[in-house]
């Protein structure tokens, strides 16, 4: 017996030691699988992207709109699709228009100033439009949002293209964000909310026609910087959909529940996981005529700003399943490249425009104003196919009224604008020229000190470096290069050499803001001078219009 029971317990110490063995050999195969997958997606991470948008070969590469449209939201009506997104201190919020969730343009601006006298002396950065929503009801197209000092606002109209409503003040209270209506079913409208900081989610009861709240609003979920929450009732279950976690590390969060005020069931469906899509929440659920469902979401890459992203998106057991769940965690991630939606018409690679010969009657959709301009000092009508500017007296840059500007578009782009004076209509103090705004502003432009003109490259109220202007014709250029954070400034008398004034330098996201394109003219003595631009062209990487 003595013998059997050694030679058991050798074969089960064989075995065991065979066992461990294996294990070992098994772990350190799946250790060297992880450690190339890190490597990888470590190497994979830090690859320059190369293209963005429709790749017309019926596919898309993330993000579709390679341009700072932030806090996105899209809705679909019959066959059309529209988005709006925050605009924060530049004026007024755009809207775009798709018919394959795609490719994009711009149909319309919402309103053109903000009656508050802190709109007036430029002292609003960071403040404007935050996280619009934008709804279909009765007819009609409904747009909300907030603004962090003024309150809640309002608009509507029966064709987005407008004209637009006047802005209804519907709540005349500070630090409130993230507005969406919804009306349901019974005839009852609510708006839901949070609170400047991100969260709680708040439900307040709502009007009908949209202009005041019935009630002080009741808590129904409190997460970690929960905001920007989409209202949408599906099956008989009222869904939130809420980005949380922050700007540039967030995730995308579903709550359920039968009953508006709650409680909520949750789960998170959204999250960077193995990808370098870093922060991909906040935005819409759409979905399609053919039965399709898709997601739009942001993802901060500095210093372009929140660039737009679509996943595909279906739904199981009454939640919504977004991307792809990669790494087989529950939870999906977001795809880079995908096949597009599924429509039943032929169209068209369309961007924003960017481009303007300033020969219409009004300006681009493309451009807004950074806060309220003074309608008197700009003019598309004094310099036949020109826009002109009269300098109005400010300290710097910074507080300048009139300064025009649009966002910036791809990885890379080279902007080019002619800008035209003559000798009496320039005066000392005046500067005038092409912006890159950020965090911190740089100007390149013409000034005049003493009688005398200078080609002039200034840093934040910082003169770096200045040359003798020629001539009262000059094109002024700023390159672009957001994959390697590096912009650069030039301009040339004949539209072919030119001259780079200073070195490259980096940009910062400023403000909630990524980027931005600017003409500029002010004066720092008084209100004298003038300036003209025509033919501003902006060539960027983004998909080539067919």
């Amino acid at each position: 017996m003595g013998k059997e029971r050694t030679k058991k317990h050798e074969n089960v110490c064989f075995l065991l030691s065979l066992s461990i063995v294996y294990l070992k050999i098994y772990a350190m195969k799946h250790l060297f699988v992880c450690l190339c997958c890190f490597v990888f997606l470590n190497v994979y991470s830090q690859m320059p992207l190369k293209t963005w948008g429709d790749q017309g070969n019926g596919t898309y590469v993330n993000p579709i709109l390679n341009a700072d449209y932030s806090d996105p939201d899209v809705i679909r009506v019959g066959d059309s699709y529209y988005m709006v997104a925050s605009d924060f201190h530049f004026l007024g919020m755009q809207i775009l228009k798709s018919e394959d969730m795609v490719n994009w343009k711009l149909i319309a601006q919402l309103y053109d100033k903000f009656d508050f006298p802190e709109w007036e002396n430029n002292t609003r950065y960071a403040g404007g439009s935050w996280a619009p929503a934008i709804r279909y009801h009765d007819g009609k197209f409904w747009v909300f949002f907030c603004t962090p000092h003024e309150g809640l606002f309002m608009t509507n109209a029966e064709n987005p293209e407008g004209p637009w409503a006047p802005l209804t003040h519907v709540a005349k209270v500070p630090k409130w964000e993230d507005p969406c209506p919804f009306w349901d079913e019974d005839g009852n409208a609510y708006l839901g909310r949070s609170i400047h900081g991100a969260g709680p989610i708040i439900i307040h009861r709502m009007s009908p026609d949209g202009t005041k709240l019935l009630d002080e609003g009741r808590t129904v979920y409190t997460g970690p910087v929960a905001e920007g929450t989409k209202i949408h009732k599906r099956d008989g279950y009222y869904y939130m959909s809420i980005p949380e976690g922050g700007v540039e590390i967030g995730w995308q969060t579903i709550l359920r529940s039968k009953n508006i005020y709650g409680p909520y069931e949750k789960k998170v469906v959204l999250e960077q996981g193995m990808t370098r899509i870093n922060g991909p929440h906040q935005g819409a659920m759409v979905d399609t005529p053919e039965g399709e469902w898709w997601f739009y979401h942001f993802q901060q890459y500095n210093p372009l700003g929140r660039v737009v992203h679509l996943q595909p998106m279906h739904w199981k057991d009454g939640w919504p399943v977004i991307g792809v769940d990669m790494d087989m965690n529950g939870i999906g991630e977001p795809v880079e490249t995908w096949r597009k939606p599924v429509v039943k018409k032929k169209v068209s690679i369309e961007l924003p425009a960017t481009n303007d010969t300033f020969e219409g009657k009004e300006l681009g959709l493309q451009w807004q104003f950074n806060h309220n301009p003074v309608d008197e000092a700009w003019s598309l009508t004094e310099s036949k196919g020109m826009i002109t500017f009269h300098a109005l007296k400010a300290d710097n840059f910074k507080v300048a009224r009139n300064t025009l500007t649009q966002k910036t578009m791809g990885y890379t782009g080279t902007a080019t604008v002619k800008m035209i004076w003559s000798s009496k209509d320039m005066t000392d103090g005046q500067r005038c020229g092409l912006a890159c705004m950020g965090k911190q502003n740089w100007t390149l432009g013409v000034m005049q000190e003493a009688g005398k003109r200078y080609v002039y490259m200034e840093k934040d109220n910082e003169v770096i470096q200045k040359v003798p202007a020629k001539g009262s014709v000059i094109y002024l250029r700023m390159e672009a290069d957001a994959t390697n954070n590096a912009y650069q400034l030039l301009y040339s008398y004949n539209a072919k050499d030119f001259v780079a004034l200073g070195d490259k330098f980096p940009m910062q996201f400023g403000n909630w803001k990524g980027v931005r394109i600017g003409l500029y003219c002010y004066n720092i003595n008084k209100e004298a001078g003038r300036v003209s631009f025509d033919d501003f062209v902006y060539v960027h990487d983004g998909p080539i219009k067919e």
